[in-house]
């Protein structure tokens, strides 16, 4: 006689549950850089607001407002399983193209670069899409075959070809080399050839020498000698610099540097990390750092533990593109690499930068859930 039970049983084992779970600990890493962002713009925009005749926390509730636009596109992209994301990537980069093409034409201009559109009282930079646009087409490029000459291929790579140059146009020279080597991890991570990475590193030093143009060159140089130029081209980082010698080891304390009040003219954006070293030193620093290192570890560990091509280098692309823009921009305010344009992600003033990071670590977040399946008890 068969045994009722062993049928129920087996019937159930055939009905499991799948169950998923996302990485709480990328939640809290993102997180507490958020609420850092949060402060360091409050303490570092408050006199440049006054100074314009704004109240005090005007760049925070704008900076607000984008990051409630991010949570309810976490809220929604954490939802959707990522792998549909795989059909989306050739239409959404050609949208980006779109927006990128538009810029050249209606674009604003700011300190002497076109990388914005204006929709009424709202300002965004279509190149901080770019690099979500870019990763997701190299993830569905390399998921199925990781030659670069393979023509079937060809249909992702030009439009990361077009992106590249309608962003190299704006001009956004920081954006194609954090775009190019994000590229070129993703590409060694997919199994690529050492040989042709190195021979696209040569490359692009040699072509880089040739697409710079006179105030890029000028950088170059006022970085290896600030005090050629000191009222101008190499202002920036010299106040970068006093503002890490005057924070020392603890810092001068929230809200008390010096070097905001005017002396630092982007303090909100691309030198915030200065304001932040001056205020809480060394220690500041550091906490900082760790937390994007510690982003990249759960970030590269989430795409370790992906059962799928795709979603690995989905993961790994995007841990890697934030924690290469971090290491810009904290490498250009400690006068490590020549200035750029580059914000601080989570932390540096910027709706766009905010919206689009926010949107990766759906993504990431995404991938991170483990399927797990619920074996009812047999009895």
């Amino acid at each position: 006689m068969s045994n009722p039970n062993y049928n129920n049983s087996s019937e159930n084992i055939n009905r499991a549950v799948v169950l998923s779970t996302y990485d709480h600990t990328l939640v809290f890493i993102v997180l507490f850089l958020i609420v850092i962002g949060f402060l360091a713009i409050f303490s570092s925009g408050a006199p440049k607001c006054i100074m314009e005749g704004t109240h005090s926390t005007f760049f925070v509730e704008r900076q607000f407002i984008w990051f409630l636009l991010g949570c309810i596109a976490v809220f929604i992209i954490s939802r959707i399983n990522y792998k549909l994301l795989d059909n989306i990537s050739l239409p959404f980069a050609w949208f980006i193209i779109f927006l990128l093409i538009c810029v050249h034409f209606f674009g604003v201009t700011v300190n002497g670069a076109t990388r914005w559109l204006a929709i009424g009282p709202i300002q965004f930079q279509p190149s901080e899409a770019a690099k979500l646009s870019v990763i997701l087409l190299l993830s569905s490029a390399f998921s199925r075959d990781v030659s670069l000459f393979n023509t079937k291929m060809y249909k992702y790579y030009i439009p990361i070809v077009i992106m590249l140059g309608l962003i190299l146009k704006q001009p956004n020279l920081s954006m194609v080399m954090i775009l190019l080597l994000s590229s070129m991890f993703m590409y060694f991570a997919a199994g690529g050839s050492i040989k042709l990475i190195i021979t696209a590193i040569i490359g692009g030093f040699f072509s880089l020498s040739l697409v710079l143009r006179s105030f890029q060159k000028q950088r170059i140089e006022i970085w290896f000698n600030p005090d050629k130029d000191p009222y101008g081209a190499g202002y920036n980082i010299i106040q970068s610099m006093i503002a890490f010698v005057a924070g020392g080891f603890f810092g001068e304390g929230y809200g008390n540097s010096r070097q905001k009040l005017g002396w630092l003219p982007e303090g909100h954006t691309d030198f915030i990390f200065a304001v932040w070293a001056e205020e809480f030193g060394f220690i500041g620093c550091l906490i900082i750092i760790g937390l994007f290192l510690a982003f990249l570890q759960r970030g590269l560990l989430i795409s370790a533990k992906c059962e799928d091509v795709f979603g690995k280098l989905l993961a790994a692309g995007i841990t890697v593109s934030i924690c290469i823009q971090a290491f810009i921009n904290i490498s250009v305010a400690s006068s490590m690499l020549p200035a750029t344009g580059v914000p601080l992600p989570f932390i540096s003033y910027g709706g766009t930068s905010l919206f689009i990071t926010m949107c990766m670590i759906a993504v990431l977040l995404n991938i991170s859930k483990k399927r797990v399946r619920r074996f009812p008890n047999v009895r």
